[in-house]
């Protein structure tokens, strides 16, 4: 990308549990002025959103810089020119991980995954579903095959989180390292505490 060209991420939210990962990306994206965010919704996502948080379609998409119609496979991030970063799927249902996998590009989320593939850049899938099936396991070996990265929004206690925000903090400050994002959402591992 030219130095004109803002540093773009694409976020999708499907219909997972886990709602609350898109959004907490999505917020922590408007911090960091030299990022263009674009989001995407499912209509299970939808769902999601009202039940987990109470939030409406529109309150989430009004935190990204550009939201897109997940039916519109004719949108800018449909095509390999669109110049991105990558993009995150948080989180991740294991319907979207199959459509990726096997490269259905039957809307605009996968369509946009297959896109950030076919142009190796990365893609990182926040999967929520436990435990795995062996056809999700499969499904995740053939993104990871194709240059993908699956990244389970598991939480991390070495830093003895106080809160669900903390935690959730943690893993989107694992999410931003990987796209080389600034953040200040989590503490950096000093090496272990010697005990007393």
């Amino acid at each position: 990308m030219s130095a004109a060209t803002p540093k773009r991420l694409i976020v999708a939210i499907t219909g997972a549990t886990g709602a609350i990962y898109g959004v907490r990306l999505l917020q922590a994206l408007r911090d960091i002025p030299e990022v263009e965010s674009h989001v995407l919704i499912s209509e299970a996502g939808v769902l999601n959103l009202h039940q987990e948080m109470g939030f409406k379609r529109k309150q989430v998409e009004e935190l990204a810089d550009v939201s897109h119609n997940v039916r519109d496979v004719g949108a800018s991030i449909a095509s390999g020119s669109f110049q991105s970063d990558g993009m995150v799927i948080a989180p991740c249902s294991m319907k979207t991980l199959a459509s990726v996998a096997h490269g259905l590009s039957d809307n605009l989320i996968t369509r946009a995954a297959d896109v950030v593939l076919k142009e190796r850049r990365r893609l990182i899938l926040m999967v929520r579903e436990t435990p795995f099936n062996l056809a999700h396991l499969r499904n995740m070996t053939a993104v990871t095959e194709m240059g993908g990265i699956i990244f389970p929004p598991l939480p991390g206690f070495y830093h003895q989180p106080q809160s669900i925000q903390e935690m959730v903090d943690h893993t989107i400050g694992r999410v931003l390292d990987m796209y080389a994002l600034p953040h200040q959402l989590t503490p950096r591992w000093q090496g272990l505490k010697t005990p007393s």
